[in-house]
């Protein structure tokens, strides 16, 4: 057993034991322009570890924000799949705290206001915060409310003494992504009304273990949650988890609802039924043991085995390899398996910010989606497998001329 001295970022104690090394690694979403090719990449190590007091599991290394996220590359509304999550869960929320003209619904990394659209909609009043500034100016271009800065304790503060507090708090994919997590959680019990709710979406580390998701691990992320270290670092800060949900997007997400315990609970009564099923089956899974976590590094060999073999396969009869998704997933993969462009083309991905861009490490180019049909390459290696059903429909047409998709996770298939 390989223990860290390092502070557990909930807890604050030591002893967090290995679960996997993915050795020294780029950053995952620092694409690079084609005057960067030449420059010496920064790499960090990546260490996921687990923390046995509060089931915390986390890397150990910190990457300055300002370096992850003062420019950002990563648009939500590309994706269909976010749209619709994000519109599903507006629509309820109006509709169960029946709000109105006079509510503010903020959102904590809202990115281009992908999620926020939905309230403005309704003219419920909004308010994003995203540290990125070319992205909080694409949102703030769309009329959506932004402030460019990170969320924390002190921002919190500054809004509520303008007056402004939360009926709805949405953090979608951020709290796995903050290094002071209590000053964040703080910040939201602090904007929060007495009766609003906070809505907090992340991966669910269940899946990502079971899945052999170790691909969603890069140093942006910085935690990976069960409901059980969620409703632990919550409570420090006075905020009751009172419902949750298992969501199928990012490959398994945890969906989980908190408000204030000095406020009234006003969500649905069967809300605390699900909190407490599925806090007895994390139990059951030994969610507080290393026992669970260990041999995540096993499969991962072996899913690097079967899909080197099947490359190789396809590159001996002479065929071609192209990759969709440059996204911080594909960074993880190509990098750990040591995949680049001794056996893969070139990259498409539909986002246009990232259109001319090159990967990290591997330093593929990266096209729009269109270069599959101008090459027609053999297969594609489809790395934004958490929308490959979307993916998969909307290149009909290279499917149509032959072409054919690789999807290593959850487990390698090609379609």
């Amino acid at each position: 057993m390989t223990t860290f001295g390092v502070a557990c970022r909930a807890c604050g104690r030591t002893g967090l034991e290995l679960i996997l090394s993915l050795g020294k690694m780029p950053l995952a979403n620092r694409l690079l322009t084609r005057e960067q090719l030449g420059e010496p990449e920064p790499t960090y190590p990546l260490d996921l570890v687990f923390c046995p007091n509060c089931t915390l599991v986390q890397i150990t290394e910190t990457v300055p924000p300002e370096k992850l996220f003062r420019e950002y590359l990563y648009l939500s509304s590309f994706s269909d799949t976010v749209l619709q999550n994000a519109a599903d869960i507006a629509r309820r929320l109006i509709s169960q705290r029946k709000l109105g003209a006079g509510s503010l619904v903020v959102e904590i990394a809202s990115n281009d206001g992908y999620l926020l659209q939905n309230y403005q909609q309704q003219d419920i009043a909004v308010l994003g915060i995203e540290p990125a500034r070319n992205i909080a100016q694409v949102a703030q271009a769309r009329g959506t409310a932004t402030i460019a800065e990170f969320f924390d304790l002190a921002l919190a503060q500054r809004l509520c003494a303008e007056g402004q507090q939360a009926d709805v708090i949405h953090a979608n994919n951020v709290v796995a992504h903050v290094a002071d997590l209590h000053s964040v959680v703080a910040g939201i019990a602090a904007l929060l009304k007495p009766d609003g709710v906070a809505v907090v979406e992340n991966h669910y580390v269940k899946d990502l273990i079971d899945r052999v998701e170790f691909d969603s691990i890069y140093h942006e992320h910085l935690c990976y949650y069960s409901a059980a270290s969620f409703q632990h670092l919550f409570a420090r800060h006075g905020l009751v988890l009172v419902d949750v949900e298992r969501l199928p997007i990012h490959g398994g997400s945890l969906r989980v609802f908190f408000q204030r315990a000095d406020g009234p609970q006003t969500l649905l009564p069967q809300g605390a039924e699900r909190v407490q099923a599925l806090l007895a089956e994390e139990k059951v899974w030994d969610v507080h043991e290393l026992a669970f976590y260990q041999g995540f590094g096993d499969k991962v060999e072996r899913l690097r085995r079967e899909l080197l073999a099947q490359l190789h396969d396809i590159k001996q009869a002479g065929q071609r390899i192209a990759v969709y998704g440059a996204s911080a997933k594909s960074t993880t993969l190509l990098n750990t398996f040591g995949i680049g462009s001794e056996t893969l083309d070139y990259m498409v991905d539909r986002s246009t910010v990232k259109q001319g861009r090159y990967t990290p490490g591997t330093h593929l180019p990266i096209y729009a989606p269109e270069r599959l049909l101008e090459t027609q390459p053999d297969f594609v290696l489809l790395l934004a497998w958490n929308f490959a059903d979307e993916i998969v429909t909307q290149q009909s047409e290279y499917r149509r001329r032959g072409g054919r998709f690789i999807v290593p996770i959850p487990a390698l298939r090609v379609v």
